[in-house]
C-alpha cells in the first residue's frame, strides 16, 4: 500500500497557520533563555549556539496520508501529529491538491470523444482482467481490481465525464467483450440498471444515441443466438452453465424493457416470439448433427434400428434436461414452455426419420432386426409418453400411431420371450437336485427360475403396452397360452427329473422327500399361474375391449385358458399326492390288521402304539417337506383311506367286545392325530358320514351288553320325544322323587286313543309299570294297574311307591317302563304301546328337601310307542351267544315285538 509523508520543518519564514497557544511557548522559551543571560561568557554561548544551528528549522508536526484516500481535486485543513508527548497539540495545516499528468499527443486523444477514450481504456483493462484469471473467462464475475478502478476513477475525473457517461462507456465497453470474451453477464444488470435510472436521451448526441442501439442490437442478436445453441454453450457438464443461461436471460429481458431501449430501437422485437424461433431452429440443427453423427457405418436394417434406438436415447436425455433443468428457467424469465417447443420439434422430426427408415421392415426379417426394433419399439415408447407434460394441445402427434410400424415384428417378439422362458424353465429342472433351495423353503430352485421366466412374460406385456384393443387382446392370448404350456411341460419335466434321480439312488426315503419337494413345486407353480390375471391386468384390458369383444368371448378364451391350467395342476398334484399316500395306506393298512388280529388280554390304548408311532415318524416328515396345503390334502387322502379301512376291519370282526373296543380306541386316536391340535385337517372334515356311521358302530360294538341295554333305552327314549303323533295313544302320569325317602311316587291317571285290539272293537287295558334297565333296578319289582274292560279312554288313577336311590335315576337310559296291555283271557296280552319316562329328569330329584304340595307336580302325557322289529343292537346282543344277560334281553324284547299287532 503506498503511502506519502509529508514532513513539514516549519521556520518563521515559512507559511502556516499555528495555534495561537504556539507562540506564547516561543516567547517563553526566549524569556528563559535571557534569565539564564548572567554576565558576557552567557551572552557568549548564546551567540555560540545560534551560529552552530544555522540553516536548520525546529520540528513542529507532520501529517501522514494515503493515496487511495486522496481526490483528484481537494482543500482542507488537517491535525498536525508530534512525535513526542510532551507537547500533543501541534496545531493544523492548511493544505490543497489537484492531481494532473502530463498530455500525451495521441490521436485518441485529439480526434475521439473524452467518453470514448474511457471506454477504450475500460476495454483494455476488463480484458487484462479476463486473461488474468486461470480459471478462464467464465470465472471472472465483473469487479476490476482496485488499481485499475483508481486510473478509471481519475481518467474520469480529469476529463470532467458525468457518471451517467461512464455508466454508458462501461456499458458499451462490457457489452462489446462480452461478445468475445464471455463472462459472467451479471455485471451487464448494473449497467442496465444505472443507465435506465440515469436515462436522459437529450444528453446524449446522435452519434452517441447511435452507437448505444447499435449496441443494444448487437447484443441482442448474439444473446439469441446463444440461446439457439443452449445445449453446446451452456453444457451442464460444465460447472454454473444453469446460472449463466439464467442471467443472460434475464439480461436480455432487463434490456427490453429498458427506455433506451424502446426509444432507440425504433423496430423493438418481441424477444419470446424471436427465442422461441429460435429454439426451434437450434433443436432442429441439433436433431440433425446428433442424426449425422449417429450414423451406422454399415446400412442394414439391424444396424439402422440400432442407429436409431441411440438417437431416440440422445432425444429422450435432452427432453429430460429440457423437462427437470432448463424449462423453469425460460418460463420463470419469458413465459415460454422450453419443453413444449423442444417436444414438439423433435416428436416430429423422430416420427418422419423412424417411419423413413422402417419402410422395408416386412415379416421375413432376421432375429437381429426383430431384437433392434423392440428395443427402439421401447424408446419411442417412451418419447410419446413424454406427451403426458405437455400442456393442452389440440389435434394428434406425429407418434400418435408409432405401433403400426412394428406390426411385423411383433409375433417375433412373442417368440422369442416364449423360447428364451422354455429354455430356461428346461435349464433349471436339468439343474434342480430336488431339495430346499433355503431353511425357510419347501420348494426346489427351479420355481424360482420359473418365477422368473413369468416374471419376463410379464414384463414383455407391460414393455408392449399395445395400444389397439383388438390386437392387444390377441397378444394376451398367446402370452396366456405360452405360459400355460410352459406350466404343462414343468410338470412333466419335474416328475421325471424326480424319477431319474431316485433311480440312481434307489433310497426310498429320499424318493419319498423328492415326491414332496415336486408336489410343493407344482403348488407354487400353480400360484404363479393364479396370480397371471392380476400380474397382466386383465381387468383394464377388458375395460378397453368393452366395446370391441364380447365379453362372453373374453371369459371362453382367456379365463377357459387359465382354468384348464389350474386343473390339470391339480390333477398333477392328486397324481403325486395320491403316489405318497399310497406309500402309507399300505403301512397303515398292515397295522389295522396286526391290531384287530392282536391278543384280546391286551388293552386297547397299548394295542394301538405301533399304528401311532408309525403315523407319527411318517406324518411328521411329511409335514417337514410339504408346503401346508399340500400336506392337508395327503391328510385327507390318508383320513379316507384310513376309514375305509376300518370299516373293513369292522366288518370281519368276530363278535368280541374287546377287539371292536380296539377299533374304537383306534379310531379316536387317529381322529386326533389327524386333528393336530387344530394344525391338521379341521373336524368338519374329518367328520364326514362315513367317519361318524363308523364312530357309532364301533362305540356299540365295543360296549358290553349292560351299556348295550342302557344305550338301547335311551335310543327309545329318543324315539318317544322325537314321535310327532301318538298314533298309538298317549297315556298321562304324575310323577315325583322324594330324596328324604328316596321313594318314587308314580300316579298313573289315565290312557287315551288306544287301539281296540279286541273283536268288539274295544280293549281291555291295564299298565304294568318296571324300572329298566332291569340290571340297574334288579330288586324293584314290577307293578301293574287294574284292568279296564271295554275302555279306550279308561281313567286308572292308582299311585305306586318304589324304592330306589337317586344315583340309579341319573344313569344312562334308566328311565320307568310303562307298557299298556289289552288284556286276553285266553290268549297272551297284546301290547297296546310302550311309554318311557326318563328318570334323570324326575321332580325333586335334584332337591334337597321333598315337595309339599303333592299338588303342584305336574301331569306327564307319554305317547306310546311300539318296537321297531330291527335294531342294530338288539342284533349286536343277539350275536353275543354266550351271555346269559344279552340273550334274556333279546328274548323279552322280541316277546314284545310278537305282542305289537301294528308295525310302524
Amino acid at each position: 500500500m503506498f503511502c506519502h509523508l509529508l514532513n513539514f520543518l516549519l521556520s518563521p519564514a515559512v507559511g502556516f497557520a499555528a495555534h495561537p497557544r504556539r507562540d506564547s511557548d516561543v516567547v517563553e522559551s526566549v524569556r528563559h533563555k535571557l534569565g539564564e543571560l548572567t554576565d558576557l561568557h552567557g551572552l557568549k554561548r548564546i551567540f555560540k549556539d545560534a551560529r552552530k544551528d544555522k540553516g536548520q528549522d525546529d520540528f513542529l508536526g507532520n501529517v501522514v496520508l494515503r493515496l487511495k484516500d486522496l481526490h483528484c481535486w481537494d482543500d482542507q485543513w488537517y491535525q498536525l501529529e508530534p512525535r513526542t508527548e510532551t507537547y500533543p497539540n501541534r496545531g493544523q495545516c492548511h493544505l490543497q491538491f489537484l492531481l494532473t499528468h502530463k498530455k500525451r499527443a495521441t490521436t485518441s486523444s485529439r480526434t475521439q470523444p473524452s467518453y470514448t477514450v474511457h471506454r477504450h481504456l475500460l476495454q483494455q483493462l476488463v480484458s487484462y482482467e479476463i486473461l488474468q484469471h486461470k480459471a478462464g473467462s467464465i470465472a471472472w464475475d465483473g469487479e476490476l481490481s482496485r488499481h485499475a478502478s483508481t486510473v478509471l476513477y481519475l481518467h474520469a475525473t480529469q476529463k470532467d465525464l458525468s457518471d451517467f457517461h461512464q455508466v454508458m462507456a462501461q456499458w458499451l465497453a462490457y457489452s462489446k467483450l462480452y461478445q468475445s470474451l464471455e463472462f459472467n453477464s451479471n455485471c451487464l444488470l448494473h449497467q442496465i440498471t444505472s443507465i435506465e435510472y440515469q436515462w436522459v436521451q437529450e444528453r446524449l448526441r446522435p452519434e452517441q444515441k447511435a452507437e448505444l442501439a447499435e449496441s443494444f442490437q448487437s447484443l441482442l442478436t448474439y444473446g439469441v443466438s446463444l440461446i439457439r445453441r443452449y445445449r453446446i454453450i451452456f453444457p451442464l457438464s460444465v460447472p454454473r452453465s444453469t446460472e449463466r443461461l439464467q442471467s443472460l436471460l434475464r439480461v436480455l429481458v432487463q434490456m427490453c424493457k429498458m427506455k433506451a431501449f424502446h426509444e432507440l430501437c425504433t423496430l423493438s422485437p418481441d424477444l419470446p416470439q424471436m427465442v422461441s424461433t429460435a429454439l426451434k431452429s437450434g433443436t432442429t440443427e441439433w436433431f440433425h448433427m446428433k442424426k449425422q453423427h449417429l450414423k451406422p457405418m454399415v446400412k442394414s436394417m439391424e444396424e439402422n434400428g440400432k442407429a436409431l434406438s441411440r438417437l431416440l436415447l440422445e432425444v429422450i436425455g435432452d427432453l429430460q434436461q429440457c423437462q427437470k433443468i432448463w424449462n423453469k428457467f425460460f418460463i420463470n424469465t419469458l413465459k415460454l414452455n422450453l419443453f413444449s417447443i423442444a417436444y414438439l420439434e423433435l416428436e416430429h422430426l423422430v416420427a418422419e426419420h423412424v417411419q423413413e427408415q422402417l419402410r422395408e421392415v416386412d415379416s421375413s426379417m432376421s432375429k437381429p432386426t426383430a431384437e433392434s426394433l423392440f428395443q427402439l419399439y421401447m424408446n419411442l415408447q417412451e418419447l410419446y409418453q413424454m406427451k403426458d407434460f405437455l400442456p393442452k394441445r389440440d389435434g394428434p402427434l406425429a407418434l400418435s400411431n408409432f405401433h403400426q410400424w412394428f406390426k411385423e415384428a411383433v409375433p417375433q417378439w412373442l417368440q422369442k420371450a416364449y423360447t428364451i422362458a422354455l429354455e430356461r424353465a428346461q435349464r433349471a429342472v436339468q439343474m434342480d437336485q430336488l431339495t430346499p433351495f433355503g431353511e425357510h423353503n419347501k420348494h426346489s430352485t427351479s420355481t424360482v427360475d420359473l418365477s422368473t421366466c413369468y416374471a419376463q412374460i410379464v414384463k414383455t406385456w407391460q414393455q408392449l403396452n399395445w395400444p389397439d384393443p383388438e390386437e392387444a387382446f390377441m397378444i394376451m392370448v398367446k402370452l396366456v397360452e405360452d405360459m400355460c404350456k410352459i406350466a404343462l411341460m414343468y410338470c412333466r419335466l419335474i416328475k421325471e427329473r424326480a424319477e431319474a434321480l431316485s433311480l440312481s439312488e434307489r433310497n426310498e426315503g429320499e424318493a419319498a422327500n423328492r415326491l414332496c419337494i415336486v408336489v410343493n413345486n407344482i403348488k407354487q407353480l400353480r400360484l404363479l399361474v393364479l396370480k397371471l390375471p392380476s400380474q397382466l391386468d386383465w381387468e383394464q384390458l377388458e375395460r378397453r375391449m368393452g366395446a370391441v369383444i364380447d365379453q362372453q368371448q373374453i371369459q371362453h378364451t382367456l379365463h377357459h385358458q387359465l382354468d384348464s391350467a389350474v386343473s390339470c395342476l391339480d390333477h398333477e398334484v392328486r397324481d403325486v399326492v395320491q403316489a405318497l399316500a399310497t406309500k402309507l395306506e399300505k403301512g397303515i393298512a398292515r397295522h389295522i390288521q396286526e391290531l384287530s388280529s392282536s391278543n384280546d388280554t391286551r388293552e386297547p390304548e397299548d394295542s394301538i402304539i405301533p399304528l401311532m408311532k408309525f403315523l407319527e415318524s411318517e406324518l411328521q416328515y411329511l409335514n417337514e417337506h410339504l408346503v401346508h396345503e399340500n400336506f392337508k390334502s395327503l391328510l385327507a387322502l390318508l383320513w379316507h383311506h384310513t376309514l375305509a379301512v376300518l370299516s373293513a376291519a369292522a366288518g370281519q370282526q368276530v363278535p368280541s367286545a374287546q377287539r371292536y373296543k380296539k377299533l374304537h380306541c383306534a379310531l379316536k386316536s387317529l381322529e386326533l392325530c389327524f386333528y393336530g391340535e387344530g394344525c391338521g385337517l379341521p373336524l368338519e372334515t374329518l367328520h364326514t358320514a362315513a367317519f361318524l356311521s363308523l364312530e357309532t358302530h364301533l362305540a356299540l360294538c365295543s360296549s358290553t351288553s349292560r351299556k348295550l341295554i342302557q344305550k338301547y333305552f335311551s335310543n327309545r327314549i329318543q324315539q318317544q320325544l322325537d314321535a310327532s303323533s301318538e298314533k298309538y295313544g298317549a297315556v298321562t302320569i304324575k310323577a315325583v322323587y322324594r330324596p328324604s325317602e328316596q321313594k318314587l311316587r308314580v300316579e298313573v291317571l289315565n290312557a287315551v286313543n288306544l287301539i281296540p285290539l279286541d273283536s268288539n272293537g274295544s280293549s281291555d287295558p291295564f299298565v304294568q309299570l318296571t324300572l329298566e334297565p332291569r340290571h340297574e333296578f334288579p330288586e324293584v319289582v314290577a307293578r301293574t294297574t287294574q284292568c279296564k274292560r271295554n275302555e279306550l279312554h279308561p281313567l286308572f288313577d292308582e299311585a305306586f311307591d318304589f324304592l330306589i336311590p337317586p344315583e340309579k335315576c341319573r344313569q344312562e337310559g334308566a328311565c320307568l317302563l310303562l307298557t299298556v296291555f289289552d288284556y286276553d283271557t285266553l290268549g297272551a296280552n297284546d301290547l297296546e304301546g310302550e311309554a318311557f319316562l326318563p328318570l334323570c329328569h324326575l321332580p325333586g330329584l335334584n332337591d334337597d328337601e321333598d315337595q309339599a304340595d303333592a299338588g303342584r307336580v305336574p301331569q306327564t302325557r307319554l305317547p306310546l310307542t311300539h318296537p321297531k322289529p330291527t335294531d342294530e343292537i338288539l342284533r349286536l346282543l343277539e350275536s353275543r351267544k354266550g351271555d346269559k344277560e344279552a340273550q334274556a334281553f333279546v328274548k323279552l324284547r322280541k316277546q314284545r315285538a310278537k305282542q305289537s299287532k301294528e308295525t310302524e
